[in-house]
């Protein structure tokens, strides 16, 4: 058996180079690997199919496995928001926080009730993931009056929510100074 294999490897490498056959080799097997990891998804629909077994996907594979998405379930209007939040007792919940000594929470409250503001004037349309920088940004596009003190407030935001700087009652002060002269010029109706 041995003498009649090496006089076949022989006459093989005769014709082909090592190098050539082993490349050939190599590209198909992974050819056979391909059609054997998706051979039902290449098979036309139009053509019969072959009596075979299903092979079940790896899971990596069936999770990734994408859902259409339903067209009558799709939001059409963004999302509403309540403008400025007040408690039943009539104080705003970002005094509230203040009162409380939650000086950081106080200051995300105030940004919050300015956005909410905007979008129930018509200003701008925040959608999830948007940052208080594309918000304020937007705002500033549709009304300039309001740029400077809407990038002063997103600039406290951010320094306490991403700069990890310490929030004190100064910074909130500072900021209800300056979401009230947002809406001021809101209401002033300055372009």
């Amino acid at each position: 058996m041995t003498r009649s294999w090496d006089e076949f490897a022989a006459a093989v490498f005769d014709v082909v180079p090592p190098g050539l056959l082993l490349l050939l080799l190599l590209v198909a097997a992974g050819l056979i690997g391909a059609l054997w990891y998706w051979f039902p998804a290449w098979v036309p629909r139009r053509l019969p199919r072959l009596r075979m077994p299903r092979w079940r996907r790896p899971r990596w594979r069936r999770r990734l496995k994408k859902t259409k998405a339903n067209p009558v379930s799709a939001p059409t209007e963004p999302p509403a928001f309540a403008p400025t939040v007040v408690l039943p007792d009539g104080m705003l919940l970002a005094d509230r926080f203040a009162a409380e000594g939650r000086f950081a929470e106080a200051i995300r409250q105030r940004l919050r009730d300015v956005v909410g503001d905007l979008a129930a004037a018509g200003v701008v349309t925040p959608l999830p993931g948007t940052t208080a920088a594309e918000v304020a940004a937007t705002a500033a596009r549709h009304r300039p009056a309001v740029a400077a003190p809407l990038g002063g407030a997103t600039d406290i935001f951010s320094d306490v929510w991403y700069g990890d700087r310490p929030a004190e009652r100064t910074h909130d002060d500072r900021m209800r100074d300056l979401t009230n002269e947002v809406r001021t010029r809101m209401r002033g109706g300055t372009p």
